[in-house]
């Protein structure tokens, strides 16, 4: 397709929102005090050292137990990159009620902040990446990057900017609001409550297994594997894309957070459903959209052209560009 086809499709709110805004400047002067948000650093340990106690559990588990803990990772996971990402946060696709629905459940099913919130954070990222106003700024090292941003009051230009967004769409989102009214019953039902209740009463899985393996492990990974894109993708890889941003191609991230990887080319172009040049190659997220096209739930998947990438790679890559 060409470019002014791509540009045209339905692009006009989140295509704005989510480019980078290079006339933001940081405030001069030193920086605001960080204040420690105690309850989330609790929280945060007791989850990782009950996610740590569940790897120890992985061999007492029946097998179905581990599939069953792996389906939930997948569906979370495509919570977070099919739908908060890519369909709300960029509006890459369009999406049936059906397929909103069950990206919505899945999503609740990953807990990590609502489609609102998240798709509002996400792009204020995306417009004010590595400053002061990105919500996870890798400037401030890896740790910050990674889980410290949830640890620590939001740096106040962070939620300015965030508040002169236009989210209109997000807003006029039946399945967004509905989520975001419904948010903390529908997290103890879809992150905790089903994954452990379904090995217990289908094959009598023990609740001590099927709490700490499909719902407090899965779920920990599941995050991770969502902030290595913040950090990782941000600090680690080739730039063959655009070699003046911080974003990176990183195969191992690409991995875990099932096609998040390709971190150059998504933040060359944000507006891109497949986040790389080379579709669903070690791209699950991207096989998943284009079985929903299939499948008829899903349409008007938005693309770059080949002569647009070969002319960025060109001008702005780092050299190590490979062809697939």
């Amino acid at each position: 397709p060409s470019l002014r086809r791509i540009l045209s499709a339905d692009w006009s709110i989140a295509g704005r929102e989510d480019v980078f805004d290079n006339t933001y400047k940081e405030k001069e002067g030193p920086k605001p005090q960080r204040i420690i948000v105690w309850k989330n650093v609790i929280l945060m340990t007791l989850l990782h050292i009950g996610a740590v106690y569940g790897i120890f559990l992985i061999p007492s588990a029946a097998p179905l137990t581990l599939v069953w803990s792996a389906i939930c990772f997948l569906i979370s996971a495509l919570g977070i990159t099919a739908g908060a990402h890519r369909l709300w946060s960029h509006r890459s696709y369009k999406a049936t009620l059906p397929l909103r629905i069950f990206l919505g459940v899945a999503n609740s099913m990953a807990f990590q902040n609502d489609i609102f919130e998240w798709a509002r954070d996400h792009r204020v990222h995306h417009k004010y990446s590595e400053t002061d106003a990105d919500p996870h700024n890798a400037v401030r090292g890896f740790f910050f990057a990674h889980i410290g941003w949830l640890l620590v009051r939001k740096h106040p230009d962070v939620i300015e900017k965030g508040r002169k967004l236009e989210l209109s769409d997000l807003l006029s989102d039946k399945v967004v609001m509905f989520q975001r009214k419904y948010y903390k019953l529908s997290v103890l039902l879809m992150c905790f409550f089903i994954p452990m209740f379904v090995p217990w009463y289908l094959w009598g899985e023990s609740l001590w297994v099927a709490y700490f393996l499909p719902a407090l492990l899965r779920y920990t990974l599941v995050l991770n594997a969502t902030w290595l894109v913040n950090s990782a993708a941000h600090m680690w890889g080739n730039r063959p894309y655009d070699k003046n941003i911080n974003p990176r191609e990183n195969r191992f991230v690409t991995f875990s957070a099932i096609g998040e990887g390709f971190h150059n080319y998504h933040h060359t172009f944000p507006y891109d459903y497949a986040t790389s040049e080379f579709g669903c190659k070690l791209n699950i997220t991207t096989c998943f959209i284009d079985l929903m096209c299939f499948l008829g739930l899903a349409k008007d998947r938005k693309r770059v052209s080949r002569e647009l990438v070969l002319a960025r790679i060109q001008r702005t890559g780092d050299g190590s560009h490979r062809s697939g």
